[in-house]
């Protein structure tokens, strides 16, 4: 599974933070405000699609997912490829069962310069994109953010807003390749294990990257 791949992935993972539910009947940039205080936490069925620029399906994902705000995540990939992106509210591990081989990255590190910094929720960052309603399109309202800096490989992001909050992300990278998330099965503010938003690295597994320090005796 290539590096590419895992990063918009982690991005996904990051950005569902915020991206819950909202009420019945509001504008785009409504939508989003009002999701952004009303769930704290969430788990729901997904299926993800990437298209290359032509338009054409080049891969297709199933899976189920899971979040604590803040900084918490769950975002589990089932078919075709097993792989596990768990965030535990400072380091974001990815666990390839076929590579044997997990990779830690700081949270802040995943955030910065990309469309999870916008959907995480700091006002700071939201500052840092344009937001723009796109009316309504397929049954669905739509919010655009397009970030004022270009350095995070996306051109825009587009959140889909139905009657049950979020129900459709679209990002669209500088490569002209667009991978869309649909999501079922919401449940908003459901009781959920905090060990959901642990991980340890089983035995035998290659560590790269920003691993904890262990404690100084």
């Amino acid at each position: 599974m290539g590096c590419a791949n895992s990063a918009v992935r982690i991005l996904l993972a990051v950005a569902f933070l915020a991206v819950s539910a909202g009420s019945a009947v509001a504008a785009g940039i409504e939508r989003f405000a009002q999701f952004m205080g009303t769930t704290q936490s969430a788990r729901a069925v997904f299926e993800q699609k990437v298209f290359d620029r032509s338009g054409k399906l080049t891969q297709e994902s199933h899976g189920t997912l899971a979040f604590s705000r803040p900084g918490k995540f769950r975002w589990s990939y089932q078919k075709p490829y097993a792989q596990l992106i768990v965030g535990d509210g400072t380091r974001v591990w990815v666990y390839d069962p076929d590579l044997q081989q997990v990779t830690v990255k700081r949270i802040d590190q995943v955030m910065t310069s990309t469309p999870a910094a916008l959907l995480a929720g700091n006002n700071e960052a939201m500052r840092a994109f344009q937001l723009a309603d796109r009316g309504t399109r397929v049954g669905l309202e739509w919010l655009e953010a397009t970030p004022k800096d270009k350095e995070g490989g996306f051109e825009r992001v587009l959140l889909g807003f139905g009657f049950s909050g979020l129900e459709i992300m679209e990002l669209s990278d500088s490569f002209g390749q667009k991978t869309v998330l649909r999501l079922t099965s919401f449940e908003r503010n459901p009781g959920l294990d905090p060990g959901l938003f642990r991980f340890v690295p089983p035995k035998g597994v290659d560590v790269i990257g920003d691993t904890p320090q262990p404690a100084a005796k």
